[in-house]
């Protein structure tokens, strides 16, 4: 592990194991999965394992401010514990959350957090996609069905899901074109 994932494990089980045991299984799920695409990553492996185990800690009891929880979870990183800038912004755009902050009227606060570049935004989007809420793996169709399923349809997340699925199917295809093509090169 690296400073940078040595930091963020503590932190993410401190706020979520206990209130929230369920999000710490995806959590670690999520992180799980960024270790399985590093060879895609070079130098930022670490920076994404990090923001992965950290994505939904926005969701801890003691953070929920605006009820966003990218936003929060982003907002407590940067004001509280003066995390790595990087990471910090990777949490404020996990997962489409652009989509989701234009439905709740919050794009301009989301915009507060600059985005990592679109080939990290696409490798925490697989991640997470590609985990189930206990952590383990799945694909991305059938997570989006279970969200709209736990949520409901008409329910905002419920919208803003199916309205991101075109991104969210487009992110891991990127993600799994280039660990294909990484597994085709020569070492």
């Amino acid at each position: 592990m690296s400073t940078l994932t040595e930091w963020a494990y503590p932190l993410a089980e401190s706020l979520l194991a206990e209130p929230l045991p369920r999000r710490w299984r995806h959590c670690l799920g999520v992180a799980e999965r960024a270790r399985t695409i590093a060879l895609v990553l070079d130098q930022d492996a670490d920076l994404l394992e990090a923001a992965a185990v950290l994505h939904d800690i926005g969701y801890a009891p003691d953070l929920a401010k605006t009820g966003f929880h990218p936003l929060d979870g982003a907002r407590y990183l940067r004001d509280v514990v003066d995390a790595d800038a990087r990471v910090v912004n990777l949490v404020a755009h996990h997962s489409c959350s652009w989509l989701e902050a234009d439905a709740r009227g919050m794009r301009d606060e989301l915009e507060e957090f600059p985005h990592e570049g679109a080939h990290l935004d696409d490798a925490l989007c697989y991640c997470d996609m590609n985990t189930t809420p206990d952590g383990t793996p799945t694909n991305p169709i059938d997570r989006i069905n279970e969200i709209t399923g736990r949520y409901g349809p008409g329910s905002l997340i419920g919208r803003f899901i199916r309205r991101a699925e075109p991104e969210i199917l487009a992110c891991t295809s990127r993600v799994l074109d280039r660990v294909a093509a990484a597994k085709r090169q020569p070492t």
